[in-house]
């Protein structure tokens, strides 16, 4: 059970969850194992589409609804006496950034950087400010700015990228090969309705850079900062969608570059003001150096917690819990086994046939886990982004041998061309 005077005595009540959807939803079984109890705040009375299907409500004895009114959830949640305050998922960042500082001010980041933990725009310029590499960009909702910058910056004819600056698992995010059209992109994302049902009413354009993309995550705890793994992503272009995703693969600790990526990705963290949680931080690795793409001020999504588990024994759901209930933390991780996440992928839009010769999977010497969601007759998206890939389905390979993951990852690929997809 939990010691109350764990950590200065604070809150004796629940751990809040902001937006308990995705990864977040599995802080309450590792919470209450412990003998945590957890409450909820949704930042909208229904979950966007996106994390519908991962919300839980019969969790939770408390549910509070924001419905704009910040000082009556500041009241409820006070009158509850928390124990943290904790964003669950994306959507639920910008709201437990407004809670947490009035409520367990000790217990939150910066305030007065609030912004920087969101927006991709106001994120890049904190971590510019505190000397650190990004990738040049601009943010605006004029064309003829955006237009006037690519030229100040030599970037004329040059690969762009084009996404808005709040939303997540690539939403929006579109390449332009050659800077060809970029105005016809633009135009037609300025004002788009992103996953979170927000507008997207400024957009960033930036200069498309190339090497290992790289995710870190972190757990945090006045103002120190702990690796929890890191991981290399493959993506690829499917058709005109860039970065849609490939394969995720879980990276030893010993390997050369975790140090360089550990070393980055905490100076990032303290540039935009996180002192305490979870961050879920992309890095591309450049040929001189590692640069910020974009960092989450939460949990890593989809379940990634669940399968860094199977890999390396622990998580930052594990951690939190571990803080809370006053265990010990590691600075780092190990890797018990090799493990990486194919994502399935459609090439193209229309009808799905012959999904049963995806059941090849299951029998795969490394097969851990693997979730499809499409059955003959659905219809099928072509693969443009993390939802999409998300709404057909993954596998997760665990094996001793890397190369026996190698090997199955092959006949994935193999097998999902032996799908049917028509024309509707």
């Amino acid at each position: 059970m939990m010691n109350a005077d764990v950590h200065g005595g604070r809150g004796q009540g629940p751990c809040i969850v902001i937006d308990p959807y995705s990864s977040g939803a599995l802080f309450t079984e590792a919470l209450r194992s412990q003998g945590v109890p957890v409450a909820a705040v949704v930042s909208s009375p229904r979950p966007p589409e996106a994390y519908a299907s991962s919300y839980r409500p019969q969790d939770f004895p408390d549910v509070i609804v924001y419905d704009g009114d910040l000082d009556d959830v500041v009241r409820r949640v006070r009158a509850l006496d928390p124990l943290c305050v904790i964003a669950g998922c994306e959507s639920g960042v910008e709201l437990a950034e407004r809670i947490a500082p009035r409520v367990l001010p000790e217990l939150s980041n910066v305030p007065e950087l609030a912004e920087a933990r969101r927006d991709k725009s106001r994120m890049a310029a904190a971590v510019r400010a505190a000397g650190l590499p990004v990738i040049p960009q601009i943010c605006t909702a004029n064309v003829e700015e955006a237009a006037a910058w690519l030229e100040s910056e030599g970037l004329i004819g040059a690969d762009l990228v084009i996404k808005p600056p709040k939303s997540a698992s690539t939403d929006g995010v579109i390449k332009v090969q050659g800077g060809t059209d970029w105005r016809a992109v633009f135009e037609r994302q300025i004002g788009r309705i992103n996953q979170f049902g927000e507008v997207d009413d400024r957009l960033i354009v930036q200069k498309f850079v190339t090497g290992t993309e790289y995710v870190v995550d972190t757990f945090s705890h006045d103002g120190k900062h702990s690796l929890v793994d890191v991981c290399s992503y493959g993506k690829v272009d499917n058709g005109p969608n860039m970065a849609v995703y490939d394969t995720m693969r879980w990276l030893p600790p010993d390997e050369p570059v975790v140090a360089t990526l550990a070393e980055y990705v905490f100076d990032v963290l303290d540039a935009v003001g996180v002192r305490f949680g979870s961050a879920h931080v992309e890095v591309m690795g450049t040929a001189d150096e590692p640069v910020l793409i974009e960092l989450g001020a939460r949990p890593h999504g989809g379940g990634q917690p669940r399968f860094n588990r199977n890999a390396t024994g622990d998580s930052q759901i594990d951690r939190t819990v571990r803080w809370l209930t006053g265990g010990e933390l590691p600075q780092g991780y190990e890797l018990l086994t090799h493990q990486m996440c194919v994502f399935h992928m459609a090439r193209r839009s229309g009808i799905m046939r012959d999904t049963a010769v995806l059941d090849e999977i299951r029998t795969l010497p490394s097969h851990h886990f693997s979730v499809q969601n499409l059955s003959d007759g659905d219809r099928v998206s072509v693969t443009r982004d993390l939802v999409d890939s998300l709404n057909f389905g993954f596998v997760i390979l665990a094996h001793p041998d890397d190369e026996q993951i190698k090997r199955d990852y092959r006949i994935i690929r193999a097998l999902e061309q032996k799908l049917v997809i028509e024309e509707p």
